[in-house]
């Protein structure tokens, strides 16, 4: 049967109802979204001319962003984002504006620093108006913690996580950290033979003794004690020769002299 805008907004108030409990049923809310989209579709949502109808398929696109944040599913996330543009840019004179959609650009804006695609959050960053840039809590979030990351200042990115204006950018921020602690791991492979735990956890962020062991189980590093063994990769050892590249550099020294 063919949907209607009566059964539609039905649905999506009873999706609405269902997301907003303290614990909702993610599975049954992706089916509630899905059923919409195919009714969005039905309804041709996306080139509507009504003001009503485009506000209700901004509304669906903007819940099913925070569904995706819920479930962890990124992927979804990025294309009700990529739709959601166009009802923030190309109808932002003949819609009202929404709540949501600085929470969720500076959502997007914090999954590109997840993902460190750094030079289209720049991309992203431009299209947003320079005075919410400046101004606006939910951008200011993931500007300031991009600054972070470009000046190495790991602790201020640790410290963000505690900052978050709202509870849907711990996601995002978690991916973000674990990104750090690997970075960190590998330098740490390659600084150091041996480490105390005290000291891996303060480096790697960590709060005890259990989530470091575990990280240094999943890097494959050894627990000697109270150290941490990281392994050393093995490989063929480049000898340079040293002797042969003196008397070249000599040589070549000689002939200038010559030139001169």
């Amino acid at each position: 049967m063919a949907a209607t805008l009566e059964s539609t907004v039905a649905l999506f108030e009873t999706l609405k109802k269902d997301f907003n409990t303290p614990n909702p049923d993610i599975k049954k809310c992706g089916q509630h979204l899905a059923t919409l989209k195919v009714n969005l579709t039905q309804l041709s949502f996306l080139q509507a001319a009504s003001q009503k109808e485009l506000l209700l398929t901004r509304e669906i696109l903007e819940l099913g962003a925070q569904w995706s944040v819920k479930a962890k599913d990124i992927p979804s996330f990025e294309r009700y984002i990529a739709q959601l543009k166009t009802y923030y840019h190309d109808y932002s004179s003949s819609l009202p504006a929404s709540q949501r959609q600085y929470p969720l650009l500076g959502l997007n804006l914090l999954r590109l620093l997840a993902q460190n695609r750094i030079a289209e959050f720049h991309t992203e960053l431009e299209l947003i108006d320079p005075e919410q840039v400046s101004n606006n809590l939910y951008i200011k979030h993931p500007v300031g913690v991009e600054q972070s990351l470009m000046e190495g200042s790991y602790n201020r990115v640790w410290r963000s996580k505690a900052d978050v204006p709202a509870e849907e950018y711990l996601f995002f921020i978690d991916i973000l950290i674990g990104t750090i602690r690997n970075e960190i791991g590998s330098c740490s492979e390659k600084a150091y033979e041996k480490l105390p735990i005290t000291d891996a956890a303060t480096l790697l962020y960590f709060k005890t003794t259990k989530e470091v062991t575990d990280f240094a189980a999943e890097r494959g590093w050894t627990v000697e004690g109270s150290y941490i063994a990281f392994v050393k990769q093995g490989g063929d050892t480049l000898e340079i020769p040293a002797p042969k590249m003196i008397r070249h550099a000599l040589g070549y020294a000689r002939e200038l002299e010559r030139i001169v």
